[in-house]
């Protein structure tokens, strides 16, 4: 690759190395997260002050996220580059709107988590840094998805595996500790072939800049650049929990408190599943091509196995994680699929997943909380005592599995007509349209057994234990509200579901087009 000159290749305003003031907004959500995790260090130790600095934090976390997104809804795709680095040489952020949407909703479910975690932290050490490493593990997912350097994506990565380390530990029982380890284990061989990737991507085309690679990888050899996507396609899949590789989510996901593994299931696995959409569909569209029978085949196998799972499951956490894994099938549809519609779907559902999936992780973790109990095959009765959490429940199943008018049914619907549009150029498109629509009627089937035995049967004759004594009846409103409004949220958002549909095929074409990406970037007048 030619090294860009001054003169001739990069424009003006990349030259003079000004960043104007309100760019920073791109990175202020990374920053407020990174300098609030270690101001909360500091006061952890003081009663109340880390939940409130917390709580402060995320607001203007969310305060910048949606001043982003509404810029780049009129100008476009916008990034900075650090140190007054000319890219492709410094580390770049850029945000187009699916990157900044997620961010938003990472954000958001973020609060609502640290409002519900009071429930389950009356009795909880105010030392173990709980509310910095919550902040800690928002700054490596914000960055993950802001990133526009793909060394960059891995260190984001590595900020999120620490913190999410310290979260699923913390407590310290055996259980959680068995957790860690299957959690650590594919997590870490997953990074080491990411790593793997990037050093073969840098050896090959000088550059980790994700603009840059989308103008040179079309020149590099192409076997040696599909090689390339199959090891992203093997890492991300593993961080994603696609089928093969998808075992340890359920091993480990119902280990921690329930607020921890809300937060867990709504955002890890995303990020994982916005890395291969990203660098499929973006960064490498033609080694993507190459790969699209066996991403037809991946995203077959996890959307049809992933509900048996759930359906065979009795431990409640553990089979909301199937469901999980379940979705992360629909998106590896989307990226198999080649046309806007199904990118637009993928992308979109990432976007529900992140709300509806922490929404249930939480009701669960109520459910829990009310029964004294873990397998539903204990539990039994709760409609009559807690019928609002009921309500919540089976609506929550309802988006999950893709049902309208809730949240999921519009993402699962891009995705269908994305498939229907693709039928007649192989047997994927065909084969995807039915393993959505499988998919969505094991996940129905799964999710209404769970609903049956937890709400609407009576509770089980051999159980006589008495129910657990209850957190004060304020710090359970806290919970139940917090999780009440993301509940509301999700239902109006597949009422009135245009702005999300419009957005989506709108950040979706530049997905499948970047060249706004690029010119963002300020590379598209730069000579490979």
């Amino acid at each position: 690759m030619a090294t860009p000159t001054a003169s001739n290749d990069l424009p003006a305003a990349m030259i003079a190395g000004l960043t104007p003031a309100t760019d920073w907004v791109i990175v202020l959500p990374v920053v407020l997260a990174l300098v609030g995790a270690a101001g909360l260090m500091v006061v952890r130790r003081s009663n109340g002050m880390p939940v409130i600095g917390a709580v402060l934090v995320l607001l203007a976390i969310i305060a910048c996220e949606v001043s982003l997104i509404m810029r780049i809804a009129v100008e476009g795709p916008l990034s900075m580059t650090m140190g007054k680095w000319l890219p492709p040489f410094g580390i770049s952020f850029t945000a187009d709107i699916f990157g900044a949407a997620f961010a938003l909703a990472a954000s958001v479910v973020t609060l609502i988590v640290v409002l519900y975690a009071q429930l389950e932290r009356a009795e909880a050490d105010p030392r173990d840094g709980f509310h910095p490493m919550v902040l800690l593990l928002l700054a490596g997912v914000t960055g993950s998805f802001l990133t526009g350097d793909l060394f960059n994506l891995y260190v984001w990565f590595e900020v999120m595996l620490i913190a999410s380390f310290g979260l699923i530990v913390s407590g310290g029982r055996p259980m959680q500790l068995d957790g860690a380890i299957k959690y650590g284990f594919l997590n870490f061989l997953a990074t080491t072939l990411f790593l793997l990737a990037l050093g073969l991507t840098y050896g090959l085309l000088g550059t980790l800049n994700m603009a840059d690679i989308m103008r040179v990888a079309p020149l590099a050899n192409t076997a040696a650049m599909t090689g390339i996507a199959a090891l992203l396609l093997l890492a991300f899949g593993m961080k994603a929990a696609a089928f093969p590789v998808n075992a340890w989510l359920p091993a480990s996901y119902h280990t921690p408190a329930s607020a921890v593994s809300a937060l867990f299931a709504g955002l890890l696995t995303k990020v994982g599943a916005y890395a291969l959409l990203r660098s499929l569909v973006a960064v490498l569209p033609a080694s993507r091509d190459l790969l699209e029978p066996v991403l037809a085949v991946l995203a077959i196998a996890t959307l049809v196995t992933a509900p048996l799972g759930a359906i065979a499951e009795t431990q409640l956490r553990r089979a909301i994680g199937f469901l999980v894994i379940g979705g992360i099938g629909a998106v590896l549809a989307g990226v198999a699929l080649p046309n806007l519609l199904g990118v637009a779907g993928a992308g979109v559902y990432i976007f529900h997943a992140i709300l509806s999936i922490t929404a249930l992780y939480l009701v669960a973790g109520l459910v829990e909380i009310e029964t004294g109990e873990t397998d539903t095959r204990r539990m039994g009765g709760l409609y009559a005592a807690n019928a609002p959490l009921s309500v919540f429940f089976f609506a929550l199943v309802l988006s999950v599995a893709g049902v309208p008018p809730f949240l999921g049914f519009w993402p699962k619907l891009l995705l269908l007509e994305g498939g229907v549009a693709e039928a007649g150029l192989g047997w994927w498109g065909t084969a995807l349209v039915v393993a959505l629509l499988v998919n969505a009627i094991l996940t129905l089937i799964a999710g209404s057994r769970l609903w049956a035995h937890v709400f609407w049967r009576n509770l089980p004759a051999d159980t006589g234990a008495p129910r657990p004594a209850l957190a004060p009846k304020s710090t359970r409103s806290l919970a139940f509200g917090a999780t009440a409004v993301l509940v509301v949220a999700i239902v109006a958002g597949g009422l009135w579901p245009n702005p999300l549909i419009e957005g989506g095929q709108r950040a979706a074409a530049d997905l499948v087009d970047p060249t706004r990406y690029v010119e963002a970037v300020g590379l598209a007048e730069v000579t490979p």
